[in-house]
């Protein structure tokens, strides 16, 4: 019983922030980041980092200042490269990660655009690019492979 309970956590926080995400693709950005913080407050930087990351990635979306949306993404992608680390456990299997890291990077490579930081762009870009292979053919590997595209286009890299 203690086993399923300890498995039930992680799931119960990842149902709560598709919750929230939920409110923000309705159209409630405010109130979204006003419970996302919460959230985050709730499981703190020493959390789970598979909540951190999901958390953070996801934040991010909610600022307006691109420097807050960097910071969120910033901390997203800690937490994936600390999963991405690690042995396995609860969290997640750290192979399963590496499907985080092309998304993870281009919001990364967005940010910096719109900072006017297109040298740190063009690093992440390029960290996206290496990193889709782990991708699905899925719509979602699909959308992110197109976006990263589109970011290359306009950055004039090579794709």
């Amino acid at each position: 019983m203690a086993e399923q309970q300890g498995q039930a956590a992680p799931d119960a926080m990842l149902t709560r922030i598709g919750q929230v995400v939920m409110l923000h693709h309705g159209g409630d950005r405010e109130e979204a980041r006003r419970r996302f913080l919460d959230l985050w407050t709730e499981i703190g930087e020493a959390g789970k980092p598979l909540h951190r990351c999901t958390l953070a990635h996801y934040l991010a979306d909610t600022h307006d200042d691109p420097e807050d949306e960097l910071a969120w993404d910033l901390r997203a992608l800690s937490a994936a490269e600390e999963l991405a680390d690690g042995p396995g456990d609860s969290d997640g299997d750290p192979r399963s990660i590496r499907g985080f890291f092309p998304s993870l990077h281009l919001n990364l490579a967005a940010d910096y655009v719109k900072l006017g930081r297109s040298e740190a762009a063009r690093s992440h870009l390029r960290r996206a690019r290496r990193a889709a292979g782990a991708l699905a053919d899925d719509g979602y590997g699909d959308g992110v492979r197109a976006a990263i595209g589109r970011l290359e286009l306009r950055l004039g890299e090579a794709g």
